[in-house]
């Protein structure tokens, strides 16, 4: 089959509609869930939140986030040689349907059990999709990049509709129904997932490298003595409250933090990586520790800029007041905008201007959007702002993502040694976990200072690491270089 079948949706074969039907519900529920968390949280006990204080749930809601990017890891494993992707996909969906179900109940204790359903879905998925589509095309490149391109669009979709569908129902009739419009949508990818099925032909139906006999049970054991009941032990001390909240957060913040170093020391002595590829990867490495910066002051969306337009934005429109969570959906809308004209914007500039340039360009951007949100969180100070000082914040932050997400995953494949790819484009989530985690962590500073002495801390921290980079961009883009380009650069240099 390989997507030479007829066509039937965005001019792609019938399969392709099915699985950018699961992908967009899966990015629903992500998105929708993102909207309000927080703000759930925080929320007042007698407004239907759980009214932990704000430190806590910014800490918690950057964890989430941090474990969905990382999940992809083990995810990813367990398709390639455990599941295939088509059952992975399947298991996936399934988890975090149970998973928003469970966040769904109007009870306490379903909070943690349904966060941990959700990340384990979400890293099936993923990978799982994205190994499918990647199958069916296979040889025709691109058909292959449009395909993605169009899933792409999913996400911005997902991630636009989402925070208004459940930011309206959670602030304005009861969190709980908020989670359920996110059951119920993946529910409805689901069937349609399953009712898609015989489409797919051989496609995923089987590992690619299926595990030698006992070496799955050699892995299970390990990681369920590594992983599993630590995590289980975790997971039972904060529902029956013997372990404070504090010290769960602490000790996987440590886990998130602790993974990248260790992930890319195996990768580093890999047998089949040789020295100059330990050279690209080590400037790799900084380029992705910047990212992490970043991603740092990306997590602040969904916590304290919510936060900020709950309570210190004016957010009337004649008798109707918007829900807080519907900024959410200023990024995606952005990002629907301007990735078109971001992708022309580096076609033009070509190999002019490298890598580690761009991503200093986001970062600088990224912190101006905090220098922004400094003078807007100065000014509520005498009274509720106009949303506009968020939605200049949200512009700037969309387009320093626009120079370093898409950058960041074409430099990490470009790097790759051979049969490392996958590997490598972990390491970028990994690192991505590792800003969310830290944004979410230090979001306790807003406990003890002024929020807009919070806010010029972070444009400081993002404008550190922009003119950093900045000034380290000649020599991380040569050492980045392949052999070809730095041959091809010999010559010109010996004529001088």
């Amino acid at each position: 089959m390989r997507g030479r079948g007829r066509t039937g949706f965005l001019g792609q074969p019938r399969w392709f509609g099915t699985l950018f039907v699961v992908d967009l519900w899966e990015r629903f529920s992500f998105y929708g869930m993102l909207a309000i968390l927080y703000l759930y949280l925080v929320a007042d006990p007698d407004e239907g939140g759980l009214g932990l204080p704000e430190a806590d749930a910014a800490a918690l809601s950057g964890l989430y986030m941090a474990l969905v990017f990382m999940s992809a890891l083990p995810g990813g494993w367990l398709a390639d040689r455990v599941f295939g992707a088509r059952r992975a996909t399947l298991y996936g969906g399934l988890l975090i349907t149970a998973g928003h179900a469970l966040l769904a109940v109007p009870a306490v204790g379903w909070l943690y059990p349904g966060l941990g359903l959700v990340i384990a879905g979400s890293g099936l998925v993923k990978p799982g999709m994205a190994a499918m589509v990647g199958r069916m095309y296979e040889g025709r490149p691109e058909r292959r990049e449009a395909a993605f391109s169009l899933f792409y669009m999913s996400i911005q979709v997902s991630a636009l509709i989402a925070p208004l569908v459940t930011g309206f129902l959670g602030e304005t009739v009861h969190w709980h129904l908020g989670f359920g419009a996110a059951a119920l949508g993946m529910i409805v990818g689901v069937v349609c997932y399953v009712a898609g099925w015989s489409g797919f032909g051989e496609v995923g139906a089987r590992p690619e490298r299926p595990t030698a006999p006992g070496e799955l049970r050699r892995v299970l054991r390990r990681a369920g003595l590594l992983g599993g009941l630590p995590a289980l032990a975790v997971v039972v001390g904060a529902v029956t409250g013997a372990l404070p909240l504090q010290r769960v957060l602490m000790l996987v913040g440590l886990v998130v933090l602790t993974a990248p170093v260790l992930y890319f020391r195996a990768l580093l002595r890999a047998p089949a990586v040789g020295p100059t590829e330990r050279v690209r990867l080590r400037a790799l490495a900084w380029m992705l520790s910047a990212s992490s910066v970043f991603w740092l002051l990306f997590a602040q969306g969904p916590a304290l800029l919510n936060l900020f337009a709950r309570d210190e934005v004016d957010r009337t429109v004649g008798a109707f007041r918007v829900p807080a969570s519907w900024f959410q959906s200023v990024q995606p809308l952005f990002l629907l905008v301007l990735s078109p004209l971001a992708a022309a914007l580096w076609v033009r500039m070509g190999r002019r201007v490298g890598a580690p340039a761009k991503f200093a360009g986001g970062l600088l951007l990224g912190g101006g959007a905090f220098v922004v949100m400094a003078l807007a969180a100065t000014g509520a100070t005498q009274g509720r702002v106009s949303p506009l000082w968020l939605v200049v914040v949200y512009l700037l932050l969309v387009c320093g993502e626009l120079a370093v997400a898409p950058i960041g995953l074409s430099l990490a494949a470009e790097v790759a040694p051979p049969g490392f790819t996958g590997r490598l484009l972990g390491l970028f989530w990994l690192f991505a976990a590792v800003g969310a985690a830290s944004g979410g962590q230090l979001a306790r500073l807003a406990d003890v200072v002024p929020d807009s002495v919070y806010y010029a801390l972070l444009a400081v921290l993002g404008l550190l690491a922009g003119t950093g980079l900045t000034l380290a961009s000649r020599p991380l883009h040569g050492r980045l270089a392949t052999q070809a380009e730095a041959g091809a650069r010999a010559p010109t240099r010996s004529k001088r």
